[in-house]
């Protein structure tokens, strides 16, 4: 555990102390979003210490450049990255003429919380001048119930000595990226004014790349009283209104801040004034209180579909319901176009863009907490860029598909030659998802619709990257990076071999099912079928037999095999403190590798197998991606291993709460946020969804009184609780529904109870 700044609750995190040293850490940890934008948890009087004060607008971005001395044919022509946005909540804040700043000023009686049940961001300080006490309470949500608001609300309340009070509520565009070369910025002014409400429009620059640019509007309105108008913001890249007075001991003021927010990913920017006004009218209807009632009504609904209950343990409550709030935050489906970030709209690192991460980690979760039309438009995403798929695979001279490692538009936009071009195992990925959302749902129309056309063109394009070796008359993958990014350029990793000769077989599979019409229209005929299961049934899959193991790459065995605990904790996490050299030449894995595979097929594999698997791999893994300890957890589980699955569930719950990376300050790690979610659902309740149906396994965690979770199942709603020596299967929506509970047939049909095995 590296360092822990915000008190232990069950829904909230609050903390009652302000650390200036880890300001950051504290920014990332209060993030909140609602799918069409998101802001760090910045102040809104602004704050002269080290902060990295952030708003990132969904499907907004910029095409850096790339090129360099050792380009080579096939790298991408530019770095895709997400663009820091004009600061939405800004109010400046004077008493008698000096700003109110919480690093310089002098202040008692902060408090600050974020609600994770509805993202109602809380503040409160008195602050102290030479001759009075005010106090300031400060409350903002991101409305999902109008996505385009931002609400905030600011009571100043002056509770010694009279007090001249000067507020300015404005739009800053005056923003810049924390990569940017020498305080480059990345948006140029369009238009800005007072009336008809004050307004900001910038749009991106230019590029040489032929990607869109965008525009982003953003209008507010201020109703204030206790304080009198006295001027307005009108100045490049500002605009707001100042108000002004005195106020009593006693006395107080009160500024309600609203802002619009749209962009041209969905209005024209001719119409963008107007539309901001229109939603500034209608907000103007209604009460801070009733939005944020409105908004807090839906995120009860989605709630009543996703809840997970831990008693008896409040810091694995919170781990859940944070990673929870914070992935819901930042997608739920609405919109096909975005998919989810690593960093969601919590910081800049990784670029914001997509990764293979949605598809190996964040449908599982979504398919079993929310409607699947979220799980349905992310593969949606994937099949719109298609095109700019198989053109990825063009450049680097193949056929087919290659899905993209990090993209905005389907286009790869990622220039590390070890990711962009090795780690192709992402193919794997995308399509596994179509096949989990299709067994998971009972659905196959997207499957034999959409999704075989991606299927096919992935099929080809791991056909075409795979050679036959004479020698050994087998087929083999050279030249990869798998999971593990710890090791690049190797051959035949087990991971991506695996996943190759299974996305062969399946859509070989799928295409013997189809109607002749739809496989005349997919254009892939028998011999080029037959192709494909020649190179499934032939794949290379490192193998040792006296261990027992399945081979991580060729050559990983005649490493210097050592476990973790050998390294001194002084030298961890090794990527902050070892070379890329020493890194690549030694043994420690970053995440599960042969264990993804085994985890993704586990139906293939015995529990002995798992289990030498695990004891061997596990032990040289030093967990240093965000995705690792879920995957272990889940494995640990399935082989009896109780104590590690819940010692990594702990890490994958609570990896930003306390910082376990000693990274979170740059952003929250939004997309491996399902981790906990799988550890839980998939390792404590064995839950398991395969062509057969749904089954469990459970256990109750050591230290846990019961836990219970919802999950949606093809067209039921299902609540399960488990206690310490029997588990509660509660129908609530749907058909009775047949399941297995260790071993045991059971057909659910309002409320039943089975006992845990002795």
């Amino acid at each position: 555990m590296s360092e822990r700044v915000f008190d232990v609750e069950p829904y909230a995190i609050s903390t009652t102390r302000l650390d200036d040293g880890r300001m950051r850490l504290i920014e990332s940890m209060t993030s909140a979003g609602n799918a069409h934008m998101g802001m760090r948890g910045n102040f809104e009087e602004g704050y002269s210490g080290d902060s990295h004060r952030g708003t990132y607008i969904a499907g907004v971005w910029f095409p850096d450049k790339t090129r360099v001395g050792w380009w080579k044919n096939g790298y991408p022509e530019y770095f895709g990255k997400v663009i820091n946005a004009t600061n939405l909540i800004a109010i400046d804040l004077e008493l008698d003429g000096e700003p109110v700043d919480l690093f310089t000023g002098r202040h008692e009686d902060f408090a600050l919380r974020l609600d994770l049940r509805n993202g109602l961001l809380t503040r409160s300080f008195t602050y102290i001048t030479g001759t009075a006490k005010v106090r300031f309470e400060f409350e903002r949500f991101l409305s999902i119930a109008t996505p385009e608001l931002c609400l905030q609300r600011l009571r100043i309340r002056a509770l010694e000595g009279s007090v001249r009070v000067r507020a300015t509520p404005r739009l800053d565009g005056d923003v810049h990226n924390l990569d940017a070369n020498y305080g480059e910025q990345f948006w140029s002014e369009v238009a800005r004014g007072p009336a008809p409400v004050p307004h900001l429009s910038l749009r991106t620059i230019p590029n040489p790349f032929g990607t869109p640019q965008f525009t982003v509007t953003a209008g507010m309105r201020a109703d204030v009283t206790g304080l009198d108008p006295s001027g307005v913001v009108d100045a490049p890249l500002q605009a707001g209104l100042v108000f002004s007075g005195e106020l009593a001991a006693g006395e107080t003021s009160e500024i309600l801040k609203t802002t619009a927010v749209v962009t041209t990913r969905d209005v024209e920017e001719a119409a963008h004034v107007d539309t901001v006004s229109r939603l500034l009218e209608a907000a103007a209807g209604t009460t801070f209180d009733e939005q944020l009632a409105a908004h807090t009504a839906l995120w009860e609904e989605r709630w009543a579909r996703s809840q997970v209950v831990i008693e008896g343990d409040d810091e694995a409550q919170q781990g859940i319901q944070f990673n929870l709030f914070q992935l819901f935050s930042t997608y739920y489906g609405e919109d096909d176009r975005l998919n989810i970030g690593p960093k969601g709209f919590t910081g800049e690192k990784y670029g914001g863009a997509t990764y293979w991460d949605t598809e190996a980690y964040l449908v599982p979760l979504y398919l079993s907490v929310a409607s699947p039309d979220v799980t349905r438009a992310l593969l949606a995403y994937r099949h719109a860029q298609l095109p700019q798929a198989q053109h990825n695979a063009r450049q680097q001279g193949l056929a087919g598909a290659l899905y993209p490692m990090v993209t905005f538009n389907g286009i790869e936009c990622h220039n590390e030659w070890e990711i962009t071009f090795e780690e192709i195992h992402r193919n794997g990925a995308i399509a596994h998802a179509i096949a989990e959302y299709t067994r998971y749902t009972g659905d196959r129309s997207y499957l034999e619709g959409p999704g075989i056309e991606v299927l096919v063109e992935i099929s080809r394009f791991w056909a075409d990257r795979v050679h036959y070796s004479k020698r050994a008359q087998t087929y083999m993958i050279h030249g990869v990076t798998g999971p593990n990014e710890y090791e690049n350029n190797v051959n035949n990793n087990w991971y991506t071999n695996s996943l190759a000769a299974w996305v062969l077989r399946y859509t070989a599979d799928v295409l013997e099912a189809l109607p002749r019409e739809r496989l005349v229209a997919v254009g892939v005929e028998a011999p080029e079928r037959d192709a494909w299961r020649a190179i499934s049934g032939g794949m290379y899959l490192p193998h040792d037999d006296a261990l027992g193991v399945n081979v991580q790459h060729d050559t990983f065995l005649d490493k210097d095999l050592r476990p973790v605990d050998t390294i001194p904790a002084d030298q961890r996490p090794l990527n902050q403190h070892w070379s890329w050299d020493r890194i690549l030449r030694s043994c420690f894995i970053k995440q599960a590798d042969v264990l993804q595979g085994m985890y993704l097929f586990e139906s293939d594999f015995t529990v002995d197998e798992l289990r030498r698997n695990f004891e061997f791999y596990e032990p040289m893994t030093v967990h240093e991606s965000s995705l690792s300890a879920s995957i272990h957890a889940v494995v640990a589980a399935a082989i009896g291993e109780r104590e590690k699955a819940i010692e990594l569930y702990r890490r994958t719950a609570r990896l930003d709460l306390d910082n376990y990376n000693n990274d979170t300050e740059d952003g929250l790690h939004i997309t491996s946020m399902s981790g906990a979610w799988l550890a839980i659902v998939q390792g404590f309740a064995g839950m398991r969804a395969t062509d057969a149906g749904l089954s469990f396994r459970p256990f109750l965690p050591a230290g846990w009184s019961a836990f219970s979770f919802t999950v949606g199942y093809r067209g039921r709603v299902l609540e399960v609780r488990v206690e310490t020596d029997r588990v509660l299967l509660a129908l609530r929506d749907g058909a009775p529904l047949e399941l297995v509970v260790h071993d045991r047939t059971v057909t659910v049909d309002g409320e039943l109870v089975v006992a845990h095995p002795v």
